[in-house]
């Protein structure tokens, strides 16, 4: 597990770091193959912005100096606070810069964020998230909802972790069915809410807040559950589920509900060819954040369902517009940490060697110590990671150090003769005790021993 010694901030160890940076070069090297951007934003925003939707609004940190004047820390025009999820800087970005930036715009991100809610397993206070949106100006084609999720799956795929499914659903779908059964339209945002908390209090938990909270009636509650719960690999099987609850309740899909059944059944049409397996249909999802507006996306490890959601996002029409242009996207976004510390946490994944360090030289004596650093640099020119031993102690010494880092191989400078003659160096591997001859200038190192190897832990 992370070292958390303060809560809710933690820190890895050097081997666990490895991991980290295989996640994240993995993560990085995926978007990029499918033309996603990397960008950077800054970690603060002002406070009325990272408060505008309300319902994160106890979870900032505020930033304030330690010498601040009178008064400062309390004039909300210059109140700042880090930022606690991506979305919102982003939509800030692309309002700033929508003159230099080509749309549509794909850009990732990978940055820390911060949010003052409870640690507890998975959840933290600083936590790194990996994000991918594509934004459009004024309109952005549908096809992006099929494709965004798509590559997400092929991302965390690339990971050494247990396969993830991706559950999608369209508000437009629930908000549509909700109207049909008679919800009240200023009702349906709250229904949603609700309807989102399913999979942590059960349905009738959900079905008595439904009535006793949101006002909806028995039956109205009775239908929204079974909506829910449909789930549907195809759009054939989810347009006949739909239809037939309707047919049950002798109602007819209204336009909403219609358009939102084409939408979702696309999506997952696209993802039975392109990627079979790696989406299914859940009406239950609907996202807490209300500037969704249609696709929304969870995601679930499999064996680990226990862990809850570590990517999700959704389309959003409204989230960044300056009242004169609007610009439509659709996202989603990787709790890299919160994935981290189950995989490690859970010993799911190991790596090959616990430093990057695949050769260290020996010293022979201190006298000779320019022999070995001229040796490591034309290791090192080569992209072969490369040490030197601190001390030119016993050759065994050097060797037991090798092997309590983890380091494969250990080099030999060739020691001169009374003439000033030197002999070839020699490299051994220390796993295997073989020992040959070998040039810094040729030697190659095993393509499995090059670089740290992050694969799953045997079982």
């Amino acid at each position: 597990m992370a070292k958390t010694s303060l809560s809710g901030f933690p820190e890895w160890l050097p081997s666990q770091r490895l991991i980290e940076q295989h996640f994240l070069n993995v993560l990085q090297n995926t978007f990029e193959l499918h033309g996603f951007s990397s960008i950077e934003t800054r970690a603060v925003e002002p406070l009325s912005e990272l408060t505008r939707k309300g319902e994160t609004s106890k979870e900032v940190y505020l930033l304030s100096r330690l010498q601040a004047a009178p008064g400062e820390n309390e004039d909300p025009r210059k109140q700042l606070g880090l930022h606690f999820d991506l979305t919102v800087p982003f939509a800030r970005y692309v309002l700033e810069y929508a003159g230099q930036l080509t749309f549509p715009f794909k850009r990732y991100q990978i940055q820390k964020v911060w949010r003052g809610e409870r640690p507890q397993e998975g959840r933290f206070r600083e936590f790194i998230q990996a994000d991918i949106d594509v934004v459009g100006d004024g309109k952005l084609p549908l096809h992006y909802d099929a494709e965004l999720p798509l590559i997400m799956h092929e991302a965390l795929s690339a990971l050494p972790i247990p396969q993830v499914l991706l559950h999608v659903s369209n508000r437009k779908v629930a908000q549509g069915f909700y109207t049909t059964i008679g919800v009240a339209e200023e009702s349906l945002i709250e229904v949603l809410r609700v309807v989102d908390k399913l999979d942590k209090i059960g349905p009738e938990a959900v079905a008595q807040e439904l009535e006793e909270n949101v006002g909806l009636s028995s039956t109205q509650a009775h239908l929204a559950l079974q909506m829910a719960e449909i789930t549907a690999s195809n759009g054939e099987e989810l347009e006949e589920k739909l239809r037939a609850l309707l047919e049950q309740a002798g109602l007819e899909a209204n336009e909403l509900l219609e358009q939102g059944i084409g939408e979702l059944a696309g999506v997952l049409e696209v993802a039975a060819r392109r990627r079979p397996g790696a989406l299914i249909a859940d009406l239950k999802i609907a996202r807490g954040l209300d500037y969704y507006t249609g696709t929304v996306y969870e995601s679930e490890l499999l064996g680990h369902e226990d862990l809850g959601s570590i990517c999700s996002g959704g389309r959003y029409d409204s989230l960044a517009s300056n009242g004169k242009r609007s610009f439509p996207g659709v996202g989603l976004s990787i709790g890299v940490s919160r994935l981290l510390a189950r995989v490690i946490g859970a010993g799911l994944v190991q790596v090959s060697r616990p430093v990057p360090t695949a050769v260290l030289v020996a010293v022979t004596d201190e006298d000779s110590r320019p022999v070995s650093e001229a040796v490591a640099d034309k290791l090192r020119a080569r992209g072969i990671c490369t040490d030197v031993a601190p001390t030119a102690a016993k050759f065994g010494k050097q060797i037991k150090f090798a092997d309590k880092r983890g380091i494969p191989f250990v080099w030999f400078p060739a020691a001169a003769d009374e003439a000033g003659n030197s002999g070839a160096d020699s490299v051994k591997d220390i796993r295997s005790g073989e020992q040959v001859e070998a040039d810094a200038a040729t030697w190659q190192c095993p393509e499995q021993d090059l670089r740290v190897q992050v694969i799953p832990a045997q079982a």
